[in-house]
């Protein structure tokens, strides 16, 4: 009876993989690329220093997606493991998804600290409200995350395990295991940057509701509501995508190792979920911008068929003639 409903569990596990993941996986790919050319588009976005890291965002969530959803399909989906028949692959997978997500946290909580200085009563604390200094923060903040990630491809290797006897792609100690689920998963990837894009997001919406005692133009001031529901939103949908992912993740790194297979399928299956949840936080923004933010709604139409359609239109003319 067990051994059927673990298999229950396990196919279960797969089909989540295989319709929620590739649905995850494409939408996401399609936000952040829509969001890459609205933002590149318009003269507006592209002088914003909130906007730029919400740029950056988008780029690196299309490579965690690709490298990190894509290839847990294949592997839980479809039982195609290409870690497990290439060393390169092996440490260069968990390195491309730990920088990407961790390049992905540090612009969303750039860009919530950035819309409360740009927000901010305080003359001396907008002045780092440029985009000049995104750049250059933006560019450390890289930095930091690529060498961060260098102890994943020292100690992620190929090892060959002879109760089953093949290689499986693990980490080589235990301690490192440890290191990787409490810095990462707990902290840098969850606690951390839940914290602080809730402080500065109640902060920066606090700053928005003063914004009528500020002598701005009223483009400056629709920009910064904008932004400010924009980041808000991204802020609470983050942080329901990524709590089950940390929870599930400290019941299964402090679980005791048991041979009870059916234990085993319903953690499988619970990890699945919400991994497909976690990884929702990297495909969703689009949408999120979409829902929220009427004028973002209109900048759009303006980009794909005031601008995009009518010069595609007018080289078709030109061709023809």
């Amino acid at each position: 009876m067990s051994s059927s409903s673990a298999l229950s569990y396990a196919i279960a596990s797969q089909k989540v993989t295989i319709y929620f993941g590739i649905a995850v996986l494409i939408s996401g790919v399609i936000g952040n690329l829509l969001n890459i050319i609205v933002f590149r588009s318009l003269k507006t976005f592209r002088q914003n220093s909130c906007v730029f890291y919400l740029t950056v965002m988008a780029l690196v969530n299309i490579n965690q997606l690709i490298s990190g959803l894509f290839s847990r399909i294949m592997i839980v989906g479809f039982n195609i493991d290409w870690t497990q028949s290439s060393a390169f692959y092996c440490k260069f997978r968990p390195y491309s998804l730990i920088v990407s997500a961790l390049i992905s946290f540090t612009c969303m909580c750039l860009a919530t600290i950035d819309q409360y200085l740009a927000t901010c009563l305080r003359v001396r604390w907008q002045r780092w409200n440029k985009i000049k200094v995104a750049h250059i923060v933006t560019s450390i903040s890289v930095l930091i995350w690529m060498l961060y990630g260098i102890p994943y491809l020292i100690y992620n290797d190929l090892l060959y395990l002879p109760s089953i006897n093949r290689m499986m792609c693990l980490g080589s100690t235990t301690k490192f295991y440890y290191f990787y689920a409490y810095t990462f998963i707990w902290v840098l990837g969850g606690v951390l940057p839940i914290i602080i894009n809730a402080l500065f997001g109640l902060l920066a919406y606090w700053n928005v509701q003063q914004l009528h005692r500020r002598i701005l133009p009223l483009v400056r001031q629709e920009l910064d509501k904008q932004l400010t529901v924009i980041v808000l939103v991204q802020v609470v949908y983050s942080f329901v995508a990524i709590i089950p992912y940390v929870i599930v993740t400290i019941i299964v790194v402090d679980s005791v190792v048991t041979n009870d297979a059916l234990w085993q399928a319903k953690l499988q299956l619970a990890t699945t979920i919400a991994t497909c949840f976690y990884y929702l936080n990297f495909s969703s923004p689009f949408y999120m911008y979409m829902c929220a933010s009427q004028r973002f709604r209109h900048q759009c139409i303006h980009v794909f068929f005031q601008i995009y359609f009518k010069k595609c239109r007018r080289s078709r003319i030109n061709t023809l003639a």
